[in-house]
């Protein structure tokens, strides 16, 4: 291919499609011609200035899936043509946490698709060998596209568990709380309340599994969740991470509870310490995931918990990038992902 589309936020607002030299593939690296790529959230913050960790330009599409076309020096594996899924962390190997086995929180971390200046919402892309995933024949393209994204409520779930015979809460009804609500599920919760003020968001997480849900806007939030759950929270996934919703997590985690913060703050936000401590409530940071992570969220995909077809709400062509952004900011869709 002499040359190839690749998609870039050059600044707040806007997004084009360039045409580009194909990168080199150098020695451990692999050449992936991209087959499905999801628009995250955090894109779509990123693209309207709301992200606090992706600066501009950046180039968008770290949950990329795809065929591999060419190996580098020196990769074993990996084959070509098979299909593969990238962990977007880029960790350097050498540092305290990946020594320790917590690469996604290395000192040196880069990340795929998120201001690296490779990334999957392209026709083709150059990656890491040691950053890839095969995708199980079984799983279609649609399915697989949810391995990244169903890896960070895996992981959240995992920090914060065991879930088992647990009173669970999650706060927001898009796309990664409707994937909590199916690792919670997944792992046994005794009962699980959804919160979001949409009432479509409620009725699908309703569908998906949710013993119950509630309206985040509701006067009597706290009091109603409670209530619909039973008894206090031991643990609240705040996948919305506002200052509103972090409160409400805390009082319903209220004593010895966990709240693990899975969403992305667009700024700090403030914690009412006296309480935290006096009552014993531990705020766990959920930061995107580890390989047994995402060899757990195969592990649900291929069990049939969780199909693609049930969230992929809408998909763009590549010149369609643009579009693909509004409608998953739109809050009328589960995921839109762009098809090559």
């Amino acid at each position: 291919m002499n040359e190839i589309r690749r998609v870039i936020v050059p600044a707040v607002n806007e997004l084009e499609i360039r045409t580009e030299a194909p990168a080199t593939v150098g020695p451990g690296q692999v050449r992936v011609r991209s087959t499905i790529i999801g628009v995250c959230g955090s894109d779509t913050h990123a693209l309207h200035g709301r992200h606090p960790l992706i600066p501009m330009p950046y180039w968008p599409g770290h949950e990329a899936t795809g065929i591999v076309t060419e190996l580098g020096e020196g990769v074993e594996s990996v084959t070509v043509g098979d299909r593969v899924t990238v962990e977007p962390t880029l960790p350097c190997w050498e540092c305290k946490q990946c020594r320790g086995g917590q690469e996604n929180l290395c000192e040196n971390l880069q990340f795929f698709g998120c201001g690296f200046e490779q990334a999957g919402m392209a026709d083709e892309f150059v990656v890491r060998a040691d950053r890839l995933h095969l995708v199980p024949d079984e799983l279609d393209d649609l399915t697989a596209a949810l391995i990244e994204p169903l890896s960070t409520p895996v992981h959240a779930g995992r920090i914060c568990g065991p879930l088992d015979g647990k009173a669970v809460v999650i706060m927001g009804a898009g796309t990664i709380g409707l994937l909590m609500l199916a690792v919670a599920r997944y792992h046994g919760a005794k009962r699980i309340v959804v919160t979001d003020p949409l009432p479509a968001k409620r009725e699908i997480a309703q569908q998906r599994g949710a013993d119950a849900v509630v309206d985040a806007l509701a006067s009597d939030f706290v009091e109603q969740v409670r209530e619909a759950l039973g008894e206090s929270a031991d643990v609240v996934f705040d996948c919305v991470a506002i200052q509103s919703t972090l409160d409400a997590a805390i009082r319903l985690a209220v004593k010895g509870g966990t709240v693990g913060i899975v969403g992305v703050p667009s700024a700090d936000l403030t914690i009412p310490t006296i309480v935290v401590q006096d009552n014993q409530v531990r705020i766990q940071g959920c930061a995107t995931y580890v390989p047994q992570d995402y060899a757990e969220s195969i592990e649900i995909l291929r069990s049939g918990a969780v199909k693609g077809a049930d969230f992929v709400t809408a998909q763009f062509p590549l010149e369609q990038a643009r579009e693909a952004f509004d409608a998953s900011s739109s809050g009328r869709e589960i995921k839109v992902v762009v098809r090559l």
